[in-house]
């Protein structure tokens, strides 16, 4: 457009200066046609777009935006047209405590009070992607500028007013994935009403404070260990439980052998067993009593 603003003014200059009577006079003829030339090439320059890979152009004529959009490709339109272009790629917005590794420099973590009233710090990052066909909505309400305008104003209020549900130990610990699942919805909703598209929620880090942190892992210790001693507990049980049943059944074993034992079938043990001794090389002339007949065992060859 700059260039055929300034052919045009070219162009007239070239009148200009042969009217002037002067010694230049005589190049009027190829200042005309410099100017006719610059007119062409802003002309040539200004139909022809190209939009990149990854990008869609929003046409606006003289203000006022187009609804269509141009997609990646070589396109013929009005000169008079301005075409901005808008990355529809997948895009990351870091928020972090760390210097000169977030989108803004220095400390850009969010700092939210949890539900027992103390402070944490949150990293995250968040993957996002313009709606193509959105691109013209976001110009005329918003601008070129969305990231500042929506996404990192939206995700650190969101982010801040889902944190006030839960404590500090359960960002910390048993219910972090909970929370960044709630933040990512609300988030979800909000974007897509702006035409985005929220694709991810990465919750990088959550800082406490030191006491906090140190008495949060002295409990999360303490519980470690009672489920441990829950353990050894039970393992003692089960081996007490196991003792019993044996004594259990050398009891019964014993009640049964005592109950089907007689008095001949014990003597009959006991001479089985004399008779073993009698048959040794020492073996003498064992007299058993205990009855009206004496049993006399000789070990004698």
């Amino acid at each position: 457009m700059l260039l055929i603003i300034l052919g045009v003014i070219v162009f007239f200059a070239a009148f200009s200066l042969k009217k002037s009577n002067t010694e230049f006079s005589h190049f009027s003829g190829a200042v005309r046609i410099a100017g006719i030339g610059i007119i062409a090439v802003g002309f040539f320059t200004s139909c022809i777009k190209q939009i990149d890979a990854g990008q869609v152009g929003v046409m606006s004529l003289f203000g006022k935006v187009q609804d269509n959009v141009l997609q990646s490709g070589l396109h013929v339109v009005n000169p008079l047209m301005e075409v901005n272009k808008m990355d529809i790629k997948t895009q990351n917005y870091t928020m972090s405590a760390v210097r000169n590794e977030g989108d803004v420099e220095g400390d850009d973590a969010i700092r939210a009070l949890t539900a027992d009233g103390l402070e944490v710090v949150i990293d995250l990052t968040v993957l996002y992607r313009v709606q193509s066909t959105e691109a013209p909505r976001i110009v005329k309400e918003t601008g070129l500028d969305y990231k500042e305008k929506i996404v990192r104003p939206l995700t650190r209020t969101k982010i801040r007013d889902n944190a006030v549900y839960f404590t500090a130990v359960d960002l910390y610990s048993t219910r972090r994935d909970e929370f960044q699942n709630k933040i990512y919805k609300s988030i979800e909703e909000s974007f897509k009403n702006r035409g985005l598209v929220l694709e991810q929620l990465l919750v990088r880090n959550i800082a406490l404070p030191a006491m906090v942190k140190t008495s949060i892992e002295e409990k999360i210790k303490a519980e470690q260990d009672a489920q441990k001693m829950e353990y050894v507990l039970q393992k003692e049980k089960q081996e007490a439980e196991r003792k019993r049943v044996e004594a259990q059944g050398i009891a019964d074993y014993q009640r049964i052998m005592s109950s089907g034992l007689t008095d001949k079938q014990l003597q009959y043990e006991q001479i089985q067993v004399m008779k073993g001794l009698v048959t040794s090389p020492n073996s003498k002339v064992i007299i058993m009593g205990g009855s009206k007949t004496p049993v006399i065992l000789n070990g004698d060859k």
